[in-house]
């Protein structure tokens, strides 16, 4: 395979990755802060539980994707320093923002949440949740800002080789980011409603103790998965308006609309192969699309079973479906992550900057080495990541720790 291949194939692999704990990362914060918002607001006992079940299985998977973006970022130095000098200066500034406002501003936030429980007046307390999720939307705007710049570059120059920032607004305002922001949210509120959803009826089938709290989660992740689920549909919609012809093409399977893509980036760029692979650009679609399908008909049924209480109390196979359902918006992520991604080859930045030519000078054995590594750490913290968070969704609310008051202990007393 070669060295080209390999990078790419460990890029998709690492970033992947990441972005599953992305997807649940925004929107259980999301769920999370509309929870204690509730909360706080009634003063109710059970819904400021759900606020610290649920909030503990967020701070989990936040911690675990904070380590796998900072491995994965290695990998922008290492293995595609040819894109960083050619497009550093526009495609890092968003990246910058991303990392001022998720390192700084998000973690900062975060951490006080966790520690002031208990310490902080309950509304100053509920502010920190808001920012934390407003900062975790920042991060992820930004961050789709950089990639739309990958798929449609504007607002830029070419100057001595490389390319500099000319219009951060047209940068911003990039129909390619904007639509994929909206669409990247409503797929992670997809995701973070099924999983609750999912959760709540395996101990709603295993009849573990808060029953109430279950019960209340449960219409909350289905009341949050049918809505966002037509809400991403829509934004994927308007999304194909925002393709590449290559990609168009490739998802169409037109070998006339193929060859004519092919034959406008001859005559713009000179001789080469042009075309992304048709077989992994419509597998990913097909896949999202298929998800997409099954999510839809599962959360417009299960909206309708949430609303008989006999129902969500007691109907276990719909309980064991929902439980079933809970990797399937990570499958759809996935897919339409290939999709978008796949499509835009050969390009690093669409147009102007090849794969290969953003490619460091690095050996096909270092890569593999490379490969090898990234993988073998990836793969653990994944499994490290859901390990812990089966683990705290499986012993429920009795085992948190989040929000826990230490138990006092007396003061010594000297005798004499």
């Amino acid at each position: 395979m070669e060295t080209v291949e390999l990078a790419r194939l460990q890029f998709a692999l690492t970033a992947g990755a990441h972005f599953l704990f992305v997807a649940l990362t925004l929107g259980l914060a999301t769920l999370v802060a509309v929870i204690q918002t509730w909360a706080t607001v009634t003063r109710s006992p059970v819904h400021l539980r759900m606020t610290r079940f649920w909030g503990q299985l967020y701070v989990i998977n936040y911690a675990m994707g904070i380590v796998t973006g900072l491995v994965m970022e290695f990998q922008l130095g290492m293995s595609w320093s040819g894109l960083t000098d050619f497009a550093g200066s526009v495609f890092g500034s968003a990246m910058a923002l991303e990392t001022l406002v998720a390192f700084f501003i998000e973690s900062t936030f975060l951490g006080l949440w966790i520690f002031g429980w208990g310490r902080l007046n309950r509304w100053a307390h509920l502010a920190l949740i808001w920012v934390v999720t407003l900062t975790a939307y920042a991060s992820a705007f930004w961050v789709l800002v950089a990639n739309g710049f990958l798929q449609n570059p504007v607002g830029h120059e070419l100057v001595d080789g490389a390319l500099r920032l000319t219009d951060l607004g047209a940068m911003v305002a990039n129909p390619a980011a904007r639509v994929a922001f909206y669409h990247v949210l409503g797929g992670a509120m997809v995701t973070a409603g099924f999983v609750m959803a999912g959760v709540s009826a395996y101990h709603l089938r295993r009849r573990t103790a808060e029953q109430d709290l279950f019960r209340k989660s449960l219409r909350v992740g289905l009341g949050v998965a049918l809505p966002a689920t037509l809400f991403t549909a829509a934004f994927g919609g308007i999304g194909f308006e925002t393709l590449q012809p290559a990609k168009v093409a490739a998802w169409v399977g037109d070998a006339e609309s193929l060859a004519r893509a092919q034959a406008e980036m001859v005559a713009t760029h000179g001789p080469g192969d042009y075309l992304p692979s048709v077989a992994w650009v419509q597998g990913g679609a097909i896949t999202m699309l298929a998800t997409f399908a099954i999510m839809f008909l599962v959360s417009g049924l299960s909206f309708l079973l949430m609303l008989i209480r006999p129902a969500v109390r007691s109907l276990r196979p719909w309980h064991w479906l929902l439980t079933a359902m809970i990797p399937l918006p990570f499958v759809a992520m996935l897919g339409g992550w290939v999709f978008r991604e796949m499509g835009r080859q050969p390009w690093t930045v669409y147009g102007l900057l090849t794969t290969a030519e953003a490619m460091s000078p690095v050996t096909g054995a270092q890569m593999r080495f490379s490969l090898a590594a990234f993988v073998t750490v990836f793969a653990v913290l994944v499994t490290v990541n859901y390990w812990l968070l089966a683990r705290a969704a499986r012993r429920g609310p009795e085992a948190v720790a989040l929000g826990e008051r230490p138990a006092e202990t007396p003061s010594p007393v000297l005798t004499f």
